[in-house]
């Protein structure tokens, strides 16, 4: 009967690979947690600003697009596709070539 009490190598085996990924799990939750607490601190901080000089940007609308602008440094900042919007609205679809080769540095590829 002795030695039905002792589990066999292959289950001990088993189970110290399961508390392994248990702990590798939690390990991989706490890292995610983590990452995202510090993603949020970081938007608090840096939320608004402006990237040049670091004070605070202010929404200006011009027709459907808004404009940040940073009224201490003159900073003008557009969100993705906003300069295409702007030219739709202003009746410059084409964009002219200076304009092209402009919005043609900020596309993704």
């Amino acid at each position: 009967m002795a030695d039905n009490d002792k589990p066999s190598s292959s289950e001990e085996e088993y189970f110290a690979r399961e508390e392994i990924e248990k702990k590798r799990k939690l390990a991989l939750q706490q890292a995610a947690d983590t990452a995202q607490a510090q993603r949020d601190e970081l938007k608090k901080l840096h939320w608004m600003k402006c990237p040049k000089c670091g004070m605070d940007l202010q929404t200006l609308k011009q027709g459907k697009v808004e404009l940040e602008t940073c009224f201490n440094c003159g900073g003008v900042f557009l969100d993705a596709g906003e300069m295409d919007q702007m030219l739709v609205q202003h009746g410059h679809e084409g964009g002219g070539k200076v304009m092209g080769a402009i919005l043609n540095l900020f596309k993704k590829k």
